[in-house]
């Protein structure tokens, strides 16, 4: 189980570490008049989506895991909550159940996006200087007409 939750989450972390080139490509290939604006105007629907979706199954994997591991949410002590957890996987559920207080899932979002979001301007301005340096590349290295 705990396999398959860490496996969703690094697949939805990659997909938030290259849709934003998935994004610029596809917009490329376009040929639209203002890319730039398209570009951050999808970049942000869909990476804060995917922000939002990261966010929310942490949280949820984290208790997809508890209730596997035997925690009972609707107890009223630690003995009972507890009761159906094996003493190996104690740790375990004690650093899950730590790991879930604080803030909640929806401002951990807002939180991780504000520190995100220069990413789609970086890949933005990577794409453009390498684009603009291969089509100077390609103007020297074209032959010259007589």
């Amino acid at each position: 189980m705990e396999i398959l939750t860490t496996t969703i989450t690094f697949l939805l972390l990659i997909a938030l570490i290259v849709s934003p080139s998935f994004i610029i490509f596809g917009l490329n290939k376009l040929n639209l008049k203002y890319k730039f604006l398209l570009y951050l105007f999808s970049g942000i629907i869909i990476t804060s989506i995917l922000t939002f979706l990261l966010a929310f199954w942490s949280d949820w994997s984290n208790k997809i895991l508890l209730s596997h591991y035997g925690y009972d949410f609707d107890a009223m002590n630690d003995v009972e909550r507890y009761r159906n957890v094996t003493k190996e996987n104690l740790g375990k559920v004690k650093g899950l159940e730590i790991s879930m207080m604080g803030i909640g899932w929806p401002l951990k979002a807002f939180m991780a996006y504000s520190i995100y979001s220069p990413y789609l301007l970086i890949v933005y301005i990577v794409t453009y200087f390498y684009k603009k340096n291969k089509t100077k590349k390609e103007q020297v290295h074209s032959p010259k007409p007589n």
